[in-house]
């Protein structure tokens, strides 16, 4: 009798559940089941709630990465032209005290991802969702453990011949280099006494009038050093200016207007469709080069075009090129460039 009371309680109980969710959203959707949720649910929390056990080496780390992440992050998490460097900026000392001092230098040229982390819980989570971003959770946990011990070998974190694992990720933490810079003092975080800037308006009158360069260094001393827009950064996507100009001339002359038949217009067409994300003139970046693609596909300006419309993968990689939405004249434009030999 028992059994049967509580049978027709839980019915109870699950049909006025129905019943609220069909009153409050009805017709839309239905109640995730709990492997559906256990799915999502792969979260890694800073206490390493949520860590799977498990362990990989750095030599294992080494493989997965030249395979299936240096062609984007780089050999040595120095990244490309168009990501941010994972590795760099981090010091002996900074694994001691556990703050990176370069992020209190103005004159330092950029942010990598070692130096700003403050959790090992962070890399090895998002490696684990987003990572390789053409196929992201695709690695095993083994892969996981073993590319992130390879990122913390690189910032000098743990020894080469070290193995990173669910028993000892906690030890790990206390090298991590970041990991006293981690600030709750600011409008972001839950609870904050300071206020968060939600109110700003576009300003419609009495203006504040906007910032004139009133001197500069003169002509004479702009390429003192060379060209800083030919100079390589140490880290991160920074640009110098074209200091080989006169300051004036920068300042006045107008963009030349390119013909519309000659390299320079093409050079605006890829730029407007960020072609150059990917590719650039003489070596690769995500993709291959303008002049590796000219000399694999000389002549087949009407192939070039299909293939920038239509994408593709394999031909120069693992990572695919998406289809382009640019228009048909503007593909055979680029493609008749490259055909013809991708003259700068």
């Amino acid at each position: 009798m028992s059994r049967w009371v509580d049978t027709v309680a839980l019915a109870l109980c699950a049909l006025t559940a129905a019943t609220v969710n069909a009153a409050g959203f009805p017709g839309i959707g239905r109640d995730a089941t709990p492997r559906e949720v256990a799915a999502w649910d792969i979260d890694v929390r800073a206490d390493f709630k949520g860590l799977p056990p498990g362990s990989g080496s750095v030599a294992k780390g080494q493989e997965v990465w030249e395979a299936k992440c240096a062609s984007c992050h780089g050999v040595f998490g120095e990244s490309n032209q168009v990501f941010n460097p994972l590795v760099g900026g981090t010091s002996a000392d900074d694994v001691k005290t556990g703050r990176v001092a370069s992020l209190a230098r103005r004159d330092y040229p950029g942010r990598t991802t070692m130096m700003k982390v403050s959790q090992v819980s962070t890399l090895w989570d998002y490696i684990n969702r987003a990572m390789p971003w053409t196929q992201p959770k695709s690695l095993t946990v083994e892969e996981v453990y073993a590319t992130t011990a390879y990122l913390l070998n690189l910032a000098d974190v743990v020894p080469s011949d070290f193995t990173l694992s669910d028993k000892n990720i906690g030890e790990v933490q206390q090298r991590l280099p970041n990991r006293n810079g981690m600030t709750r003092d600011h409008a972001m975080w839950p609870g904050s006494r300071t206020p968060v800037d939600v109110k700003a308006t576009a300003c419609m009158k009495n203006c504040a009038a906007e910032a004139v360069v009133t001197s500069a260094l003169p002509d004479f001393a702009r390429n003192a050093h060379g060209n800083l827009a030919l100079q390589n950064r140490t880290v991160g996507a920074q640009r110098g200016i074209d200091t080989a100009r006169g300051a004036a001339a920068a300042a006045s002359a107008p963009a030349p207007a390119p013909a519309l038949n000659d390299g320079r217009a093409v050079q605006a067409l890829l730029q407007a469709n960020s072609c150059t994300a990917c590719h650039a003139a003489s070596s690769r970046v995500v993709g291959p080069s303008w002049a590796e693609v000219a000399g694999k596909h000389a002549g087949k300006a009407d192939y070039l075009a299909a293939k920038i419309r239509s994408g593709g993968s394999g031909a120069w990689g693992a990572i695919p090129m998406p289809p382009q939405t640019l228009s048909e004249a503007d593909a055979r434009r680029i493609a008749g460039w490259l055909a013809a030999g991708a003259a700068p």
